[in-house]
């Protein structure tokens, strides 16, 4: 066997025996609902659409909220079973434009990509300065199992960051993965399908 071959093998299983591990051990802070930051797992990505890591967010400085969404409104707003609208944070999708007619490119794609990931599920809240936006929607940053819906929207080329200080927790993570997807023509930076500047 050659070197180089047993070298590479043995660092892609350390790679995955990490990642298992620290799935596992992100799975016994949920049980404390605490969350941590391994957003560094994105690093390790063996697959070229980064599907394999989704982020892992442990804060225990937060202020998490548990609770059900029973409405996706679009790509980056929904509504509680509380009746409260949840706009998340540091990102923005396109708009449907429900009443000028045309949605704008991705808009559907993001909507649905968002109810996939969070409609019917208990989702995790948190907080960064402000409370809510101009039309009283909750501004909040959004996780549903392990994984951090507004990093997960940006990074897949869903949505484009989008922060108004004071709330700019995670803009360098964002932009980070912003960079990422548009580099690899991801979603709406697919300039096949979305002409964006």
């Amino acid at each position: 066997m050659n070197k180089k071959y047993f070298f590479y093998l043995l660092f892609l299983f350390l790679i995955l025996w990490l990642f298992l591990f620290l799935r596992e051990l992100n799975k016994i802070f949920i049980e404390k609902k605490k969350v941590i930051n391994l957003s560094f797992l994105s690093k390790l990505t063996l697959s070229p659409t980064s599907i394999l890591t989704p982020t892992l967010i442990i804060n225990e400085n937060s202020k998490e909220e548990l609770v059900k969404v029973v409405r996706v409104i679009d790509g980056d707003t929904i509504v509680l079973e509380n009746g409260k609208i949840v706009r998340y944070l540091g990102i923005d999708t396109p708009e449907l434009n429900i009443k000028k007619g045309k949605p704008e490119c991705y808009s559907i794609e993001a909507k649905k990509k968002n109810e996939e990931l969070v409609l019917g599920k208990k989702v995790r809240l948190e907080k960064d300065v402000s409370e809510t936006d101009k039309y009283g929607r909750l501004l909040r940053y959004v996780y549903v199992e392990t994984i951090f819906v507004n990093e997960y929207l940006v990074r897949e080329g869903y949505a484009t960051i989008l922060t108004y200080p004071p709330d700019v927790k995670y803009a360098d993570l964002f932009l980070k993965f912003q960079q990422e997807a548009r580099e690899n023509q991801r979603g709406l930076w697919d300039k096949e399908r979305c002409k964006l500047d």
